[in-house]
């Protein structure tokens, strides 16, 4: 009780004396009109982030949301979809969209009753310092694998176009070495968009990114009925270690779609599809400069963009298993023929897409260092672009030393991505909404609570049979 009396006091208006309980009030102005703009109380420090007047528009924001949840994570669902099924699949894909959506719902409920719009401040007040220490890790954690997953598509992708382009060996040239493409993208194309100021500028380069994976998404529909069955046809670059002729260990060769299905290579599946989901770090830099906000508004925003991917996400995967049934890889672009001039395209919007998905997600991670350790100080350029390039040089090292993006996807996806969707929005809730409003008993605070529950055994369990998986050598079966 003595945490939401100290709620309460902080919320209270001094000039409303004998009022009902400050966390009530500031509830229902949460349910009113999402995060307040009155002036704060006198002698009161006003909450950050309060000053900025949004000027983002509905649709610019969705691009932004929607921008930050689809990344390479497409890439591997397909894969994910061959260990577990068609039916099962889409059955897990919905219940994992429709967690994100209620893990959104709390966050926002809980930025309203405080008036904050900042991960991290939200962590403060529901866990004191350590509670900011804690939600800013996280965010580094995530964003920093989801950078590292796109720069590897980059380093692995980018010297296959240019040897088709140029008709070399993409081991050949040195100006075709994959770690020294993914450097020279990032000072080129991703440093100058990371330095601008506001994420709302970013919102036309996202809208490009998507588009350039709605071709991806046409594209692999169109090669689903122009293939047929690819599975040991020569249209298909199908790598494998095995000898010309012997089918891959543990893999059914023949065209039948499986409907539901389950194996060891499900606790890498299920972390690459939560991971696909996981917007949450970008959504209240998002609100911050959304144009009239409240939260009816921004949870619009968010439900627009996860609909919106859930459908892209469940076409692409379902088209590209259907190509290539239980052969496809964690990464279902190598599966195509490398001079195939559609595919080359492909390849070339993918690129692009994730190169302009970057900055989008360095954005939150540059806030929460700021918010971490400059709580107090205004903006500075010279900080601003340190940040960035520290981040840049550090992903970079990160891409260079990691072999394979299942890996990422696995951990990055066990870890960050359950604290982010499930445990630290329930906490959140359970701490930061009064007691006098939503008692512990309350249904709405059960609910939050099952929540936390299911992400902490949700990371247990993926993380498990990941580390048995690699201990007992089985973690590379039907991967890379």
């Amino acid at each position: 009780m003595a945490i939401w009396s100290a709620v309460g006091m902080e919320l209270q208006d001094p000039k409303m004396n004998g009022a009902p309980p400050a966390g009530a009030v500031g509830y229902r102005q949460e349910r009113e009109s999402f995060l307040p703009t009155h002036s704060p109380a006198p002698g009161r420090k006003p909450a950050q982030f309060m000053d900025f007047e949004g000027k983002t528009s509905f649709g610019m924001s969705v691009f932004n949301l929607s921008n930050a949840i689809m990344g390479s994570g497409i890439l591997g669902l397909a894969y994910a979809m061959a260990h577990t099924g068609v039916l099962f699949f889409l059955a897990l894909l919905l219940c994992i969209a429709l967690l994100s959506s209620y893990s959104i719902h709390l966050l926002l409920t809980c930025a309203g009753v405080v008036g904050i719009r900042a991960y991290e401040q939200l962590g403060q007040r529901a866990l004191g310092p350590v509670g900011k220490v804690v939600v800013a890790a996280v965010i580094c954690l995530h964003n920093v694998g989801a950078m590292s997953s796109y720069l590897f598509i980059i380093k692995s992708e980018l010297p296959l176009v240019i040897g088709t382009f140029l008709d070399m060996d993409p081991e050949g040239g040195w100006f075709l070495k994959g770690n020294l493409l993914i450097i020279i993208v990032s000072v080129l194309i991703i440093l100058p968009l990371a330095l601008m100021r506001h994420l709302g500028y970013l919102g036309y380069t996202s809208g490009l990114s998507l588009t350039c994976m709605l071709f991806f998404l046409i594209s692999v529909i169109y090669k689903k009925f122009q293939l047929g069955c690819a599975v040991d046809r020569n249209e298909t670059a199908v790598e494998s270690k095995s000898p010309p002729g012997l089918p891959i260990q543990g893999l059914n060769r023949s065209c039948e779609a499986e409907m539901f299905t389950v194996d060891s290579q499900i606790f890498y599946t299920v972390p690459i599809m939560a991971f696909a989901f996981v917007c949450h770090p970008e959504v209240l830099p998002i609100y911050t400069e959304l144009c009239r906000p409240s939260k009816h508004r921004m949870q619009a925003v968010a439900n627009v963009s996860i609909g919106a991917m859930f459908c892209m996400y469940g076409l692409t995967a379902t088209f590209g298993y259907l190509t290539f049934y239980s052969s496809v890889e964690a990464e279902m672009l190598h599966m195509y023929s490398q001079e195939d001039l559609l595919i080359l395209c492909v390849r070339l919007a993918v690129l692009l897409a994730v190169t302009l998905t970057v900055p989008v997600v360095l954005f939150p991670i540059r806030r929460a260092l700021q918010q971490l350790l400059f709580p107090s100080k205004a903006f500075s350029w010279p900080r601003h672009v340190a940040i960035a390039l520290i981040l840049l040089f550090l992903v970079n090292v990160l891409v260079i030393c990691v072999p394979t993006i299942r890996d990422i996807f696995g951990v990055i996806g066990s870890t960050s991505a359950p604290s982010l969707i499930f445990i630290l929005p329930s906490v959140f809730y359970l701490r930061i909404v009064p007691s006098e409003v939503e008692p512990l008993s309350s249904w709405p605070k059960i609910q939050a609570l099952c929540f936390g529950v299911l992400g902490v055994l949700f990371m247990a369990i993926s993380l498990g049979f990941m580390f048995a998986n690699w201990a007992t050598g089985q973690s590379h079966v039907s991967g890379h």
